[in-house]
C-alpha cells in the first residue's frame, strides 16, 4: 500500500473537503490516536492551535532553524494563529488534525501560508496533497467520507478500500494485507489492542457510528506498532465538545430488498456441500440514539451511544432448517476532562455483548413447510471493554502518555436441555443384539458437548515524545497480560451413558467381569477438559525522526519484544527474551522540490508476531476422562423437560468394578519433550520505495513498490526419528521447521539437539530420513494511484496493483484445505505438504479499486464503489508421496495436509503399492486459477433542504450486478492412492448476493 492515498486528506480551511485516497500517517505515538501540525515560520514567533469543539490550546515556539511541530493533537479542527511579541499576526489559519498524521503548514512573516503550490485551495479552504513528515504507508477514512460511499457498517468494510487488502475467500473468512493470512493483523481502538488473543482471527468493536475516523497501516508501520506480519487497522471514537448535539440512527436490510443466493449442484446433479442457500435470509434492523457536549465547559467533555440490533437469520436446506434470533444491546461511551491545556485524561467503555438463539427444525422442501422443532442452541460472544488514558505536554517539547485497558471477549455455548438433559448413545453392538431403537433415547436433541472461552486482555503501556532541534525522539514501552480459559463439559449430570451389548465373563477395561446374566451394559464416561492460559507480552521502543536538512526527514528506530506463554499449571510453555525479537525499522522521506508537492519515500523493517493463546491451550489442559461401568437394568420413560415428551433412559444397575481413571490427564508441568528448548519467533522482512507527487491543487497521483519476506514458522511437525533419541517414534512437537531443534531425550535423560531440515521423519516402508523444508513466503508488489480530492462537489479515487504471493505455507492458517487452529494446521504432518514452493492462497496477481462522490446539488448526492481482483490459484491436494507408504494427507476438507503427488491408476500402475506405483508431480497453481471477482456498490443520498434541521437518508446497494462468483472450492484431489474425489475443482464458497441498506440519520 502506498503513501499516496489520502483518504483522509490533510485540511486548512473552515470546510472538510476530500478525496479517496492514501495518507502516509506521520509520526504520532501511543497507538497514533491523535495527529499533530508542523511547518515552518519565523524563527522565535509563537504558534497557538486552538480545538474548536473544546477550546483547549497548545502554544509552541519556532525553532532557531524555523521549523516548528504541535504534537499529540486529539483528531478534529482546530484553528491555528501565529504571535509574535505577544501580538496575533494574520488572520487564524483552520487546521483539520487527521488519525495519525501531520498536517504541514507553513507560514510566511504575516502568517499567510506559504506552501500553496503544495496545497488545493478552494474559497477558503486548503487542503494538502503531500506529507513530507510520513514514512509509511496508510489509508485514512473519516466519518463524512464514509457518508458519502456504499460502505458496509463494519471495520472489516472499511479496511477494504484500502488497496492491498483483500477480503479471503477462506472458508472461515478474515481479511489478508498484502499477501499475509488472515491471522496476522491486529486492530486498536483508542490506542487499546482489542484483537482475539486466542486465534489471532477476529476483534472486539464499538457501535459503528461511534466511530470517528479510522486508520489502515499496510506496511512501513513505526517501532511503536508491534505483534503483526499482517496489517494494522487503528481506530478511534467520537468525542463531545463544548456545544450540545444529539442524534438518532435506523439502519434497516429487510430480506425483501436482497437477492436469493444461488443453489450449486455439482455435475453428477447433486447438491454442494453448502446444501440449499436460495431461500436463505439474513434480515438486519438497528437504530441507535447518542447524545454528546460539555460537562463543565471546555473542561470536561462526554460522547454516549446506545444501539439495539435485531437480526433473524434463516438457513434452510433441503430437509432442516435454522432459525436464529439475534436481538442484543451495544453502547458506547467517552469522558473527556482537559485538566488544563496540558493535561488530558480520557475514559473509553464499550460494550459488545451478544447472544444469538439458534432453533432447529425439520423441513420440506417441496411444501416450504417448516415441520417438528429438533432443538434449540444459544451462542455467546463479545465482552466488557474500556480504558483510560492520560497525555501530559510537560513545556512546549516533551509529551508523556500513559494507557491501561481490559478487553474481553467470549465464546460460550448452551441450549435449553443442558441443564437436565445428559447424553444418551447406542453402541452398534447394542443394536445388533437387541435391535434398533424404537423410541426416543435421552433427551439432549444434539448430544453434544458444552464448549465456553473467556478471553481477556489487561494492556498497559507508556510513551514518550521529546524534540530536542532537529531530532523527534519517540520511545515507550508496552505490557499485554493474556488469558485464555476454556471448558469442555458434558450436559446434565456431566455423564455420557451409552448403552452397549455385553458378554458374561467378558472383561470390562477396567478389568472388571461381566457377571453371569447381564447382557447389556451401560458405559458412564464423565469427559472435562480446558484450563487457564496466559501469555504475557512486552516490548519497548526507541525511534528518532531526524530532519536531517529542511527537505530530507529519517526515521530511526527499533523495537524490541518479549513473551511468556504459560500453562495451566503455571509452568512455562514458551517464552522469548528481548534479545530474541529485535525489531530494526528505517525510513526515509526526501521532499524532492522542499516545496511539499514531491515526495519520494522508502522504509525498511523487521516485523515479529508472538504465540497464540490457541497453541498453549491445546498442549496446557489437563484432562479427566472416566469411565464407570454398570449393568444396565432396563430403560425408564421420563419427560422432556422442555417439550414435556416422553423418552427412555437407561436404568443403572449395579456398578461393575472400579471407575476406569486410565485416560486421565493432569495439567502438564513439563513440556520438554514438547517443545523446543530455542523456540525461535516468526517474523517478516519488509521493504517499500515510493514516489508521490501533486499534480495540481486537485488531482495527485503515486506509485509504489513491496516487497516482503517470511523464512520461519512455529508449528506442530510430525517427529518420528532423531538420531540418537529412539523416544521419538510419532510425535507432534513444537518447532522451528526447516531449522535445528533442542529437545528433552527421555531415553538419554538429556537434551537432543538435531537439524530438522535433515532430520525428524523417516518414511514408513523404504524408512528413509529426511527432514522438512523451511518455510518461505514472499509477496512482490507495485502500486498505481490517482487520486482527486473531494472540493464540495466531487472526488474520485484509483489504484491498480500487480502483486504475487508464494510459498510453500500461508502462514498460521491453511485457506487452501479451510484449517484455521493458528500454528496448528498439519503443514508439517509430514514432508509433503510443505513441499511446493509456488503461489499461495491469497495470490490475487491484479487488484483494482474505485471510489467516487458526486454531489448534485444540497439535496442529492451520489457515490460509487468498485473492487476487482483476478481469481486466486487452483491447487490439487493428494495423499501420498514418493518412496513412503504412510498417507500424506486425507480427504477431509476442513483439515490440513495433502502432498502435491497425484497418482493415476491404471494396468500397469498399481496406485496402492507404494514400491512400484507411479507419481506425477503437481505444482501449487496448476489447474488454473478461480474466476475474477467483481463487486459493484452505488448509493444515493437525500438530504432534506432545509436551515438548521439535519436529517439525511442514505440508500446504498451492495454488489449491485449480484454477481455469485466462487471464491474457494474443493481442493482435495484423492481419497486415497488413485482414488479421484468426485468434486475437486467445484465450488464451496459464493460471492454474497445483492442487498440493499437503508441507513435514516438525525442529528441536532
Amino acid at each position: 500500500m502506498s503513501n499516496i492515498r489520502t483518504l483522509r486528506r490533510t485540511v486548512l480551511g473552515t470546510a472538510l473537503g476530500l478525496g479517496l485516497g492514501s495518507l502516509a500517517g506521520g509520526p504520532v505515538l501511543a497507538q497514533a490516536v491523535t495527529g499533530a501540525v508542523a511547518g515552518r515560520a519565523d524563527a522565535g514567533a509563537q504558534i497557538t492551535v486552538t480545538n474548536a469543539a473544546t477550546g483547549q490550546a497548545r502554544s509552541v515556539t519556532v525553532n532557531a532553524d524555523g521549523t516548528y511541530r504541535v504534537a499529540q493533537l486529539p483528531v478534529g479542527d482546530y484553528s491555528l494563529q501565529v504571535s509574535r511579541d505577544g501580538q496575533a499576526v494574520g488572520t487564524p489559519v483552520s487546521v483539520a488534525v487527521s488519525l495519525g498524521g501531520t498536517t504541514n503548514v507553513n507560514l510566511g512573516s504575516g502568517g499567510n501560508v506559504t506552501n500553496l503550490q503544495s496545497i488545493q485551495v478552494m474559497g477558503s479552504q486548503v487542503v494538502n496533497r503531500v506529507d513530507v513528515f510520513s514514512t509509511e504507508s496508510a489509508t485514512n477514512i473519516t466519518r463524512a467520507e464514509l457518508a458519502r460511499l456504499p460502505v458496509d457498517q463494519s471495520l472489516a468494510s472499511v479496511a477494504l478500500l484500502a488497496p492491498g487488502v483483500v477480503s479471503s475467500g477462506a472458508s472461515f473468512g478474515g481479511l489478508t494485507f498484502g499477501g499475509s493470512s488472515v491471522a496476522e493483523n491486529v486492530v486498536y481502538i483508542n490506542g487499546l489492542d482489542v484483537t482475539d488473543p486466542y486465534r489471532r482471527q477476529g476483534f472486539s468493536t464499538v457501535p459503528f457510528a461511534f466511530f470517528e475516523e479510522f486508520q489502515v497501516k499496510t506496511g512501513g508501520y513505526s517501532a511503536e506498532f508491534g505483534r503483526s506480519t499482517g496489517g494494522v487497522i487503528n481506530a478511534v471514537t467520537r468525542s463531545g465538545g463544548n456545544d450540545f448535539h444529539a442524534g438518532a440512527e435506523v439502519t434497516m436490510e429487510p430480506s425483501a430488498w436482497a437477492s436469493s443466493a444461488k443453489d450449486h449442484f455439482y455435475p453428477d446433479g447433486k447438491i454442494s456441500s453448502q446444501d440449499r442457500t436460495s431461500r436463505d435470509v439474513n434480515p438486519l434492523y438497528k437504530a441507535n440514539v447518542w447524545a454528546s457536549g460539555a460537562l463543565v465547559k471546555d473542561k470536561l467533555f462526554f460522547f454516549g451511544m446506545y444501539e439495539r440490533r435485531d437480526s433473524r437469520p434463516q438457513d434452510i436446506d433441503t430437509s432442516e432448517a435454522w432459525k436464529t434470533r439475534d436481538a442484543n444491546n451495544f453502547w458506547g461511551a467517552k469522558i473527556d476532562w482537559h485538566i488544563n491545556d496540558d493535561h488530558l485524561l480520557e475514559l473509553l467503555a464499550f460494550s459488545d455483548k451478544a447472544d444469538a438463539t439458534t432453533s432447529k427444525y425439520d423441513y420440506t422442501w417441496d411444501s416450504s413447510a417448516f415441520g417438528k422443532k429438533q432443538g434449540e442452541s444459544t451462542s455467546g460472544s463479545g465482552g466488557d471493554n474500556g480504558s483510560l488514558t492520560y497525555t501530559g505536554h510537560l513545556g512546549e517539547n516533551f509529551v508523556a502518555k500513559a494507557m491501561y485497558g481490559v478487553n474481553k471477549r467470549s465464546a460460550t455455548s448452551s441450549s435449553p436441555w443442558d441443564a437436565e438433559c445428559s447424553i444418551v448413545t447406542r453402541s452398534s453392538s447394542y443394536t445388533a443384539a437387541f435391535g434398533p431403537k424404537t423410541a426416543q433415547e435421552g433427551c439432549h436433541p444434539s448430544n453434544s458437548s458444552i464448549s465456553n472461552r473467556y478471553d481477556q486482555r489487561k494492556a498497559a503501556r507508556l510513551d514518550f515524545e521529546w524534540t530536542l532541534s532537529n531530532h523527534l525522539l519517540r520511545f515507550g514501552l508496552d505490557q499485554e497480560l493474556m488469558d485464555s480459559k476454556s471448558s469442555r463439559v458434558y450436559p446434565g449430570d456431566g455423564a455420557s451413558y451409552q448403552a452397549q451389548a455385553a458378554t458374561p465373563g467378558g472383561i470390562l477395561p477396567n478389568g472388571a467381569v461381566v457377571p453371569a446374566g447381564v447382557t447389556a451394559i451401560v458405559d458412564a464416561r464423565r469427559y472435562v477438559t480446558g484450563a487457564p492460559v496466559s501469555t504475557k507480552a512486552q516490548a519497548f521502543y526507541v525511534e528518532d525522526n531526524w530532519s536531517v536538512t529542511p527537505n530530507l526527514l529519517l526515521n530511526l528506530g527499533v523495537r524490541a519484544d518479549k513473551f511468556h506463554n504459560k500453562l495451566a499449571s503455571g509452568a512455562t510453555f514458551a517464552k522469548a527474551e528481548f534479545s530474541d525479537m529485535i525489531s530494526p525499522r528505517m525510513g526515509f522521506s526526501w521532499d524532492v522540490k522542499s516545496d511539499g508537492s514531491t515526495k519520494v519515500f522508502g522504509n525498511a523493517g523487521r516485523y515479529y508476531i508472538p504465540l497464540t493463546n490457541k497453541l498453549t491451550d491445546y498442549f496446557g489442559g489437563g484432562t479427566t476422562d472416566e469411565h464407570t461401568y454398570y449393568a444396565l437394568d432396563g430403560w425408564t420413560q421420563k419427560n422432556d423437560p422442555v417439550t414435556g415428551a416422553p423418552y427412555l433412559f437407561p436404568k443403572l444397575g449395579a456398578q461393575l468394578g472400579p471407575v476406569n481413571t486410565d485416560g486421565n490427564t493432569p495439567a502438564p508441568d513439563d513440556v520438554r519433550t514438547a517443545v523446543d528448548r530455542d523456540l525461535k519467533q516468526v517474523f517478516q522482512d519488509e521493504y517499500i520505495l515510493g514516489f508521490q507527487q501533486a499534480i495540481n491543487q486537485t488531482w495527485s497521483y503515486g506509485v509504489n513498490v513491496t516487497y516482503r519476506k517470511m523464512t520461519r514458522a512455529v508449528e506442530d511437525v510430525r517427529i518420528n526419528h532423531v538420531d540418537g533419541c529412539p523416544w521419538y517414534s510419532g510425535d507432534w512437537p513444537i518447532l522451528n521447521p526447516g531449522e535445528k531443534a533442542t529437545l528433552w531425550c527421555p531415553d538419554t535423560n538429556n537434551w537432543v539437539t538435531f537439524d530438522t531440515s535433515k532430520d525428524g521423519y523417516k518414511a514408513s516402508g523404504s524408512g528413509a530420513i529426511m527432514g522438512y523444508k523451511k518455510p518461505r513466503r514472499t509477496y512482490k508488489a507495485v502500486e498505481l494511484q490517482l487520486d482527486r480530492a473531494w472540493d464540495g462537489k466531487w472526488a474520485f479515487n484509483a489504484s491498480y496493483i500487480w502483486s504475487k504471493s508464494e510459498g510453500n505455507i500461508e502462514g498460521p492458517v491453511n485457506s487452501d484445505t479451510g484449517y484455521n487452529d493458528t500454528s496448528l494446521v498439519q503443514y508439517y504432518d509430514h514432508p509433503a505438504v510443505n513441499e511446493r514452493f509456488g503461489p499461495t492462497f491469497n495470490d490475487y496477481r491484479h487488484q483494482i479499486k474505485l471510489n467516487g462522490s458526486y454531489k448534485l446539488n444540497d439535496m442529492w448526492s451520489f457515490g460509487s464503489t468498485l473492487f476487482a481482483r483476478s481469481g486466486g490459484p487452483i491447487t490439487a491436494f493428494g495423499v501420498v508421496w514418493p518412496n513412503d507408504n504412510r498417507s500424506a494427507g486425507g480427504p477431509g476438507e476442513y483439515s490440513g495436509g495433502g502432498s502435491g503427488w497425484l497418482c493415476t491408476s491404471s494396468p500397469t500402475n498399481n496406485c496402492s503399492d507404494w514400491r512400484t506405483r507411479q507419481l506425477t508431480y503437481s505444482p501449487r497453481g496448476a489447474f488454473g486459477r478461480m474466476p475474477w471477482y467483481w463487486n459493484l456498490g452505488a448509493n444515493v443520498t437525500w438530504t432534506l433542504p432545509v436551515k438548521d434541521i439535519d436529517l439525511k437518508a442514505r440508500l446504498s446497494v451492495y454488489n449491485l450486478l449480484n454477481r455469485q462468483t466462487m471464491i474457494n472450492l474443493h481442493s482435495r484431489y484423492e481419497s486415497a492412492p488413485g482414488t479421484k474425489m468426485p468434486y475437486f475443482g467445484e465450488g464451496t464458497n459464493w460471492q454474497s448476493p445483492r442487498y440493499v441498506q437503508l441507513v435514516v440519520t438525525y442529528t441536532y
